[in-house]
């Protein structure tokens, strides 16, 4: 344990591999793959994905569903090493891997049989997320101890830059008229359709 309480880096990291190696050798995973990619016309939003530069599903998605498997081991090898601490499972993430996150989990039936017969949780608790990731913290740490290599500097976005690109991508939703984050817009679907009606 480290002084915060949290789990030595290293342990988690070992575990997650372990969990990641288990969930990739499974008859399930490559349903899980593939039913994550096939969700991707849902995957529109307006303060994840958008956030990356030059943003494409065609070129990103894959990346980034790799990116959101790794955080979902962590975060369960954490959860199991603190004997079912979500606080301390919730980890530090940039918002496009969280986004991806999502994707994923809505898959419920193919992460569940994934959850039983691996014997693990992935868990996610929304109220629980803080959008504070900065690079060098302990979620990288553990990311490091998985031995997975660099992360992809293009997804992993520090959440000073991610509220950054915000307001560069609120201003042009501005313009567009939707207000910042997308939640609400001005277009009047039933004006427009008379108009098309009317031919103006």
């Amino acid at each position: 344990m480290t002084k915060s309480g949290l789990p030595a880096a290293s342990e988690v990291g070992a575990r997650a591999a372990a969990i990641l190696e288990q969930a990739t050798a499974h008859p399930a995973y490559d349903r899980l793959i593939s039913s994550s990619m096939k969700y991707s016309t849902c995957w529109a939003t307006f303060t994840g994905y958008p956030t990356v530069s030059n943003w494409s599903l065609d070129r990103d998605a894959g990346p980034l569903l790799v990116e959101a498997l790794r955080v979902m081991a962590l975060k369960a090898a954490v959860f199991e090493l603190t004997g079912g601490d979500e606080e301390a499972a919730e980890l530090l993430v940039p918002a496009p891997v969280d986004e991806m996150i999502h994707a994923v989990l809505a898959q419920h039936t193919v992460v569940r049989q994934l959850e039983m017969d691996l014997g693990v949780l992935f868990p996610h608790a929304t109220e629980l997320e803080r959008f504070a990731y900065s690079r060098g913290g302990y979620t990288d740490d553990c990311y490091a101890a998985a031995g997975w290599g660099e992360q992809p500097l293009r997804y992993w976005l520090s959440s000073a830059e991610v509220d950054r690109r915000l307001a560069v991508l609120n201003d042009r939703y501005g313009q567009a008229g939707f207000t910042p984050g997308g939640r609400s817009h001005d277009i009047d679907f039933e004006v427009l359709a008379v108009a098309e009606v009317l031919g103006a």
